[in-house]
């Protein structure tokens, strides 16, 4: 077993929001917590907290209470941080729900989270109410932050000046976020993350990522993504930091906002840390600021990492998660010393992890000469993994162990300098920009089409070396079935990121006789 290089830290036994705003001190209360920059509004932290406990009080007036699930569905905005705290402020929980979800995929979240509250935006408005018709929540239920007819708006519950009730919970076994993920197999299944399960992760980032009260940070990944949920928003709260919020990236935008605003650390993708690599556009703009750049939810290859680095001169770091650990178990520290940036780092404090032969189940723990132990699937426990999946005892059970270590379905290596790197994937989720889609979802829904028999769907690279969801079809005999057709068929019931991109025509799907389908048949088909 391999241990943190960290000492042990002691983790409050506190809610999120305890964690978070019980802990301002009046030199606090009146720095810039957030920052919109299509208003150019600026939130303090006393304003901030005074809308999340407002916001908690005008939902129990409404008769939500401790154990309420509500939605949000909702880009990065300031209001985010409002509704999201104020949700946990009151013992609700909070699934939060990708922006470009269709009407369809928001329905399925609604219906297996049990949500009985939505709050959204009014561009995301229509696919809102047509998911919430479906699973029987009322318009008054639906708070349209920017304001919509015939649904209560922010402005408004905020001014009614609510104080929020006292509210009683454990914070080790609350639930506190519903995030939706596939894990190493299956459909989005709801992750159990509990109030001590975030607070222990931003805990244990602070040790290892280094922002700071003077640091302004530009958020850009989506806050509805674990990622960015912990590390962008909470850590940087709990630091004090400002961050200036960014409803959808755009690469021009992206720069403009760092140049007029002198953000100082970037928490981004692989696909960004491409683009400050190799756009001429990076040229244009005065980046300067910058002095730090984690980079994180999808492997980073150390050679776009070095060069993104020296371009910007700035620091390029990487880690490693996933949603049920709360996101994060590694990360590279600024004190790498000779650490590739191609690797995901240490274990964070208080985490525990393993290498295991996925054929033996032995224990791998020898290194060899090069420094290396030989690959294995990577096992991690610590105070920040799951309690489990909602309503997925089984899927639960082959996820986490007696011992309490999650198994993470990535193959990793560890170097005797006490450095992991991930070099392959076990599981057979598709990584596009970072976002997860899980292969049997397409599946099921390229099934439903008139004219496929059967189909398999698995993550192949494109020209820029980013993985990208291919179908396997097998069509009907004489349907004269297009791959246009495939696609554009995929694309009306999908978000963007999960679009199927390439089609190819098959006589039959490889399967075991199980009838488990044979992705490595597949994988050998398209590397032939």
């Amino acid at each position: 077993m391999f241990q943190s290089p960290y000492p042990s830290i002691e983790i409050p036994e506190l809610s999120v929001y305890d964690y978070l705003f019980g802990s301002l001190e009046d030199d606090d209360l009146d720095r810039v917590a957030l920052i919109d920059p299509g208003s150019g509004a600026e939130t303090t932290y006393r304003r901030l907290r005074d809308q999340v406990d407002a916001f908690a009080g005008a939902l129990s007036a409404r008769g939500a209470e401790v154990g309420t699930v509500i939605a949000v569905l909702c880009p990065n905005v300031p209001a985010f941080a409002t509704v999201f705290h104020g949700i946990l402020r009151l013992g609700a929980i909070a699934t939060t729900v990708n922006s470009l979800y269709t009407a369809e995929e928001i329905q399925k979240q609604l219906e297996d989270s049990g949500a009985r509250w939505l709050v959204t935006v009014s561009p995301l408005l229509a696919p809102a109410v047509a998911a919430a018709a479906a699973v029987g929540i009322p318009d008054d239920r639906i708070v349209v932050l920017d304001g919509a007819e015939g649904h209560p708006d922010l402005r408004t519950l905020l001014a009614e000046g609510r104080t929020p009730p006292p509210v009683s919970f454990d914070p080790a076994t609350h639930v506190a976020v519903l995030p939706y993920s596939s894990g190493t197999t299956g459909i989005p299944k709801g992750v159990m993350l509990s109030h001590r399960n975030l607070v222990a992760n931003v805990h244990q980032c602070r040790v290892s990522i280094r922002l700071d009260r003077d640091d302004r940070v530009l958020a850009v990944l989506p806050f509805f993504h674990i990622y960015g949920m912990t590390v962008l928003l909470n850590l940087a709260l709990r630091q004090r930091a400002s961050l200036v919020t960014m409803p959808r990236f755009d690469l021009v935008e992206f720069l403009r906002l760092i140049q007029t605003y002198h953000c100082t650390f970037l928490f981004i993708a692989p696909p960004i840390a491409v683009a400050l690599a190799k756009h001429p556009v990076v040229d244009d703009f005065d980046i300067s600021s910058v002095h730090s750049v984690f980079s994180g939810a999808a492997p980073l290859d150390g050679e776009t990492a070095e060069a993104a680095g020296r371009r910007i001169n700035a620091r390029i770091f990487q880690g490693y998660g996933m949603s049920e650990l709360s996101p994060v178990s590694h990360a590279i520290p600024p004190e790498r010393g000779d650490m590739p940036v191609s690797s995901v780092g240490v274990l964070l404090p208080n985490v525990d992890a393993k290498l295991v032969d996925p054929e033996t189940g032995a224990e791998l723990e020898t290194h060899g000469d090069d420094g290396l132990t030989v690959p294995g699937e990577l096992w991690v426990r610590g105070p920040n993994v799951m309690l489990g999946y909602l309503g997925r005892a089984d899927a639960t059970a082959e996820t986490l162990d007696d011992d309490g270590f999650l198994h993470t379905g990535d193959i990793a290596v560890h170097h005797a300098d006490g450095w992991f790197a991930i070099v392959d994937r076990l599981k057979e989720l598709i990584k596009y920009k970072g976002y997860q889609i899980a292969p049997a979802e397409l599946e099921a829904l390229l099934l439903s089409h008139p004219k496929i028999m059967d189909a398999a769907v698995i993550g192949v690279l494109d020209d820029d070396r980013q993985e990208i969801p291919k179908a396997f079809v097998v069509a009907r005999p004489d349907s004269e079935l297009t791959a246009d057709e495939v696609i554009s068929f995929v694309a009306e019931h999908v978000a963007p990121h999960k679009k199927v991109r390439r089609v190819e025509f098959i006589d039959a799907v490889p399967k075991s006789t199980a009838g488990k389908i044979l992705r490595k048949d597949l994988r050998a088909r398209e590397n032939a």
